[in-house]
């Protein structure tokens, strides 16, 4: 497969206009919100396509990132959306409009699994085994091929997955469930913003 990767220093270039559904991953430092800095934004329209934008570390001022982000009218499927809602929230200092995640998704619909990750939605929807040995590589300083490679396809498939789910959501009547699940997920990053990562419903 060919993929048309891009590389954007700071931000989105002014001339880049997606349509009403674009798929986004991030990569950070690390997972602990307060110590761990986001890196990478990674887009897809769904064509192949990965946009990379890596980010200024020193002032995150990226005003065509944050317009799409906060655009009602666009669709954004992410994959564990709650982290990287999370670091966008923290770093680029927006609430990222209209949320869809292929991982609560996966939870809801795919009842009859246990692994929900990533890999595992792109070998069922996909039928690609995917590495995702570079998952713990710096994704801070200077990006090789290997990794622009790896961002890509953290972000290319996402499409494909997040039809797939819907179509199962709809057979087993299931979409209404995830409408309302999927509505909290900003309350839960607000609640990890504060610090509460325990399950509050918990006894």
């Amino acid at each position: 497969m060919n993929l048309d990767i891009k590389l954007h220093k700071e931000d989105l270039p002014d001339q880049i206009q997606f349509n009403d559904k674009v798929a986004i991953d991030c990569e950070f430092m690390g997972l602990n919100v307060e110590r761990d800095r986001l890196c990478l934004v990674q887009i897809s329209s769904g064509k192949n396509d990965a946009h990379i934008i890596q980010l200024n570390k020193d002032k995150y001022d990226a005003p065509n990132l944050k317009k799409l982000l906060i655009d009602k009218n666009i669709n954004k499927i992410f994959h564990f959306a709650r982290a990287d809602l999370l670091f966008i929230k923290k770093y680029l200092n927006v609430d990222v409009e209209n949320v869809n995640c292929t991982k609560i998704m996966s939870r809801i619909a795919r009842s009859y699994s246990d692994k929900h990750g990533l890999k595992d939605l792109i070998k069922e929807f996909i039928g690609i085994d995917v590495s995702k040995q570079l998952q713990t590589s710096d994704f801070g300083g200077d990006l090789s091929e290997k990794q622009l490679q790896y961002c890509a396809k953290d972000v290319i498939y996402l499409h494909k997955i997040y039809d797939g789910l819907n179509k199962i959501l709809a057979r087993e009547n299931r979409n209404d469930l995830y409408n309302k699940t999927i509505k909290f997920i900003r309350t839960r990053v607000e609640l990890d913003f504060a610090s509460f990562k325990e399950d509050i419903w918990s006894h």
